[in-house]
């Protein structure tokens, strides 16, 4: 009995003691709250708030932003136009009192500029050099080229060389020729050398007659010796080479001085390359070039330029540029195709400062860059008119307004500039400032509108300040091929807009750029999956800016510098996503618009210019 109660009065104690210990719990559970919350009523809520507050507006409403597109702007809560995501409420970066800068500045948040890849430089000073890459032909040296004529009237009764590009030597027999006129020297001759002691000069004159017709004297001395008439005669090569031409047959009757053959000594060749105008400052005589053959893999030959035609071809816009190689083995043939590549430098006093083309937006009047303001708190972009020099291949030489040191956009430039526009701060196409330049409020924004007006666009200028296209993209994507398919659709349109450029055709033009816009708006985004999701959001967002331009255009050449913008962007497209064409894609270049464009084929058709100078440009590289 006592072991029972024992075991009873036991349990009711841990009972009792189990509930102290919750009871316990629960109050330091409450205290800990009520203080907690008590902490955070004071300084740390109102840091808290510091921290994320939301933007609002003159009015006092909240201003609604894209996540992917912080250009975005609106007063309440939506789709944003671009990508179609929900807008969410725009949050202050950085918080504290605005930062002093110059009025003209523009702000950006560290998001926008990210969205925008904005990348920037230091403007550094070096010698100007620069790569020039030619472009020419193997063709005969001039020099060598000769005519063997016929030197004695006659009938051609044997013809040794029968057929072009046969080789001869000097002093080959070539053909034998039945000439009565030669039928009377030789009797003169034989009547001379009988009366020879007497009248030595009569002899003289008779074997002088024969040389005038290149009788060798060892053929003179055959017939003194023979003493019979000769009624066919030898003829030999004057020359060493190639027959390039055979201009007679056997029986023909040949004048004195008629032409026979056209021999080539190919010894020594000349390489005429044809070089741009924007080339040639580069160029003297002198410079080293070397050259390769696609005929001749593996091997790289060396010379240097000998002459620079004075006069530029008015149709092409290039001048002939001469290198002059030795043949031996006559491997080089007349018109191979060949490429030399010149290492230049630019005559200057000292170092000189340049600038990446990528830098510089160019209006035909104005050169155009972005100084970085170090030390801020957000990037902080100004505008600055700067003055041009000659073009150093991926780079500009900057005479004035620029100091060594400073940074400059170099990436995104366009975006900042289209900012600034919409910003009421100066621009490209607004020098002064003012929000009256592009028509747009920010909360109406489309895709577009960033670029402004290009009415003062000047395609034919070198200082066009495009960015060069990306010769390998930093990373490629694996889409669907659903996704694939709908971005086939995307080139098939851009191809067809680039022939209508190319025929000239600006109606044409505007309405494939119309097609192109809506296979892009046709492409399934849902399809793609996280990077790869936000760098196609990123390139529609830039292509149907840029087709916007485009269809804008108030002329034919507003349209063509628009579609290099949509060609340097396509041929990002092209490479991220891995895009095919049955027939091939070409990544192609014209160096008078300094444009780039894309071709479904190998054959330049330049839309920059179309029947203007169709063929001008080349290949740079096949996708």
């Amino acid at each position: 009995m006592k072991s029972e109660q024992s075991r009873s009065d036991s349990n009711r104690i841990k009972q009792l003691v189990s509930k102290y210990w919750i009871i316990l719990i629960a109050i330091v559970f409450v205290l800990g709250f009520v203080i907690g919350n008590s902490g955070n009523s004071g300084e740390g809520q109102a840091e808290g708030e510091h921290q994320h507050t939301e933007e609002i507006d003159e009015a006092g409403n909240t201003i609604w932003t894209c996540s992917m597109h912080p250009q975005i702007r609106d007063d309440g809560p939506g789709a944003c136009p671009i990508c179609g995501m929900d807008l969410i409420p725009l949050e202050e970066e950085g918080g504290g009192d605005e930062e002093e800068y110059d009025p003209n500045a523009l702000q950006m948040s560290a998001s926008a500029a990210a969205m925008a890849n904005v990348q920037t430089s230091v403007v550094k000073t070096e010698m100007p050099e620069k790569k020039v890459y030619l472009l020419g032909k193997v063709k005969p040296n001039e020099e060598n080229i000769y005519t063997q004529v016929a030197h004695i009237p006659g009938r051609i009764e044997k013809l040794y060389v029968n057929f072009t590009g046969e080789k001869v030597k000097k002093g080959q027999k070539i053909a034998s020729i039945y000439s009565p006129e030669l039928v009377r020297a030789q009797k003169e001759l034989f009547e001379a050398l009988k009366d020879s002691a007497r009248n030595p000069a009569l002899l003289r004159a008779a074997r002088y007659k024969l040389k005038q017709w290149k009788i060798t004297d060892s053929q003179i001395k055959r017939l003194e010796k023979e003493g019979e008439v000769q009624t066919e005669l030898d003829i030999y090569s004057d020359y060493n080479g190639y027959v390039f031409k055979r201009f007679v047959s056997l029986g023909d009757h040949l004048m004195q001085g008629m032409p026979m053959f056209q021999i080539i000594d190919l010894n020594k060749v000349w390489v005429m390359f044809e070089a741009y105008e924007t080339d040639l400052p580069w160029l003297k005589n002198g410079d080293k070039v070397s050259i390769t053959f696609q005929s001749i893999p593996g091997e790289t030959f060396k010379g240097k330029i000998s002459y620079i035609d004075p006069f530029i071809n008015p149709s092409t816009r290039v001048t002939q540029v001469r290198v002059e190689l030795k043949n031996p083995g006559t491997k080089l043939k007349p018109e191979m195709f060949a490429n030399g590549v010149v290492e230049a430098k630019l005559k200057t006093d000292g170092p000189v400062m340049i600038v990446p083309r990528s830098s510089v937006l160019w209006t035909g009047k104005r050169a155009v860059v972005y100084i970085k303001i170090p030390n801020a708190k957000n990037p902080t972009f100004l505008y600055r008119e700067i003055t041009l020099g000659e073009r150093l291949g991926d780079f500009y030489l900057v005479k004035d307004r620029l100091k060594e040191g400073e940074e400059i956009a170099t990436n995104g430039v366009f975006r900042i500039d289209a900012a600034a526009q919409l910003a009421g701060k100066p621009s490209m196409m607004n020098p002064d400032g003012g929000k009256g330049s592009t028509g747009h409020n920010m909360a109406d924004m489309k895709p577009g509108d960033a670029m402004g007006d290009d009415e003062e666009m000047d395609s034919g200028d070198e200082h066009s300040g495009m960015d060069m296209p990306a010769e390998k993209a930093d990373v490629k994507y694996k889409a669907p091929d659903k996704f694939k398919e709908q971005l086939s659709e995307v080139l098939s349109s851009y191809l067809a807009l680039k022939n209508a450029l190319v025929s000239d055709d600006e109606s044409s033009a505007k309405k494939e750029a119309k097609n192109m816009k809506t296979a892009i708006k046709n492409t399934n985004m849902a399809l793609l999956k996280g990077d790869a999701h936000m760098t196609w959001m990123g390139d529609m967002n830039a292509l149907n800016g840029d087709l916007d331009v485009l269809i804008a255009g108030k002329n034919l050449e507003n349209t063509r510098m628009a579609f290099s913008e949509v060609s340097n962007q396509m041929a990002q497209v092209i490479d991220k996503f891995s895009l095919s064409n049955p027939d091939g894609l070409y990544l192609q270049y014209c160096p008078m618009a300094d444009a780039y464009w894309i071709s479904g084929e190998d054959a330049i058709r330049n839309p920059y210019y179309g029947s203007g100078m169709l063929k001008c440009g080349r290949v740079v590289k096949e996708f």
